[in-house]
């Protein structure tokens, strides 16, 4: 079920610096994770528009068209890297690059159908831009499909435009909590964010300066530090201490920098995730069982060192709503967006802007 806002706040609250927050000085967080099942599969239709779905659509085009050897041997493509992928379709074999560019195409015809699909929901009503993240866009054979499926949407008339992420979107799910930071955090220089997923966890200091922009468009990552904990297959318990160990150090580096750290952790995460900070669905790719009854922002604050004798705050929200959120300058202007994050799977939220 997505998560939404299913009370009508007044207008002056404010949920900054709470689990799953909603309602923003500016802005709603209308709807994240939402479900849509696949018509013609038993999955979920982001399933359609995944990386895992290109790859798929890779494997598919290289036995049906490649009529010499071929160049990536018989590496599976999913297991291919996302600059082998680019060197073959730039300045390699025509005939990868033809296998390449029909993957692409039917990539673009995929991903410009679902969001069709989420654009006829009553939850995406109205919706004039969509933010796209995850890794997919950032390198060229990704660009090049989102352009296809961006001219798509065009010739479909569907009124919305295409936005891929201007800044590294490694860096998506740390940026995207400045607009959640709670006013007392907003005093200091940085604070700390976390973005877990099925395969990394990424830990960074992030300075807000919203002083020089109080959309959070200046903000930036000082620091970060990146798990690859799907090679390491590790435990729920296990994975809490390398990630409390992870911040613990990176509060270390932010004291050599003479930052002002504010006492708060922003915890982007898959799922859903309720008002008490736990995960009530969704987080079965994360290492362990993550589910309630389970509190991560219990567990990992108990782990974690004091910022300046205060215990850190530790706040949880959705991955596809923070990283959503750290475009929310060039959204502005939009009386209502969305977010789609291409990876593993296909995190979706929406805002309205006030």
């Amino acid at each position: 079920m997505a998560r939404k806002a299913d009370r009508h706040p007044d207008p002056g609250q404010d949920d900054r610096g709470r689990h799953g927050a909603t309602r923003l000085p500016g802005f709603d967080i209308d709807h994240y994770n939402l479900p849509l099942r696949d018509p013609e599969g038993d999955g979920f239709l982001g399933d359609r528009a995944s990386q895992s779905a290109f790859r798929e659509l890779l494997d598919v085009a290289r036995a049906r068209h490649l009529t010499g050897e071929d160049p990536f041997g018989r590496t599976p493509s999913a297991e291919l890297g996302k600059d082998a992928i680019d060197l073959a379709l730039v300045g390699g074999d025509p005939d990868a690059a033809h296998a390449i560019h029909l993957a692409v195409e039917e990539y673009a015809r995929r991903l410009a159908y679902v969001v069709q699909v989420f654009l006829a929901q009553p939850q995406w009503r109205g919706v004039e831009r969509i933010v796209l993240g995850g890794g997919f866009p950032e390198h060229e054979t990704g660009e090049l499909a989102i352009r296809r499926a961006m001219r798509l949407l065009q010739l479909a008339d569907t009124g919305v435009t295409l936005h891929p992420l201007r800044h590294d979107p490694d860096e998506g799910g740390l940026l995207g909590w400045v607009p959640l930071l709670p006013e007392e955090a907003r005093d200091h220089d940085a604070f700390l964010a976390v973005d877990v997923g099925g395969t990394n966890i990424r830990c960074g200091i992030v300075e807000h300066r919203l002083r020089k922009d109080a959309y959070g468009g200046k903000a930036r990552v000082l620091e970060s530090l990146k798990w690859r904990h799907a090679g390491d297959d590790p435990g729920r318990n296990e994975a809490v201490a390398r990630l409390a160990a992870m911040l613990n150090g990176l509060s270390a580096f932010a004291r050599t920098l003479d930052l002002r750290l504010a006492s708060f952790v922003g915890i982007a995460c898959p799922g859903q995730v309720e008002t008490d900070g736990s995960l009530s669905a969704g987080a079965q790719n994360l290492p362990g069982d993550w589910e309630r009854p389970f509190h991560l922002p219990g567990a990992l604050g108990a782990r974690l060192d004091p910022i300046d004798d205060i215990p850190p705050s530790v706040v949880m929200h959705n991955d596809a709503v923070v990283q959503g959120l750290s475009e929310l300058r060039r959204m502005r202007k939009a009386r209502r967006w969305a977010v789609l994050t291409i990876g593993t799977g296909l995190g979706n939220a929406s805002y309205t802007m006030r």
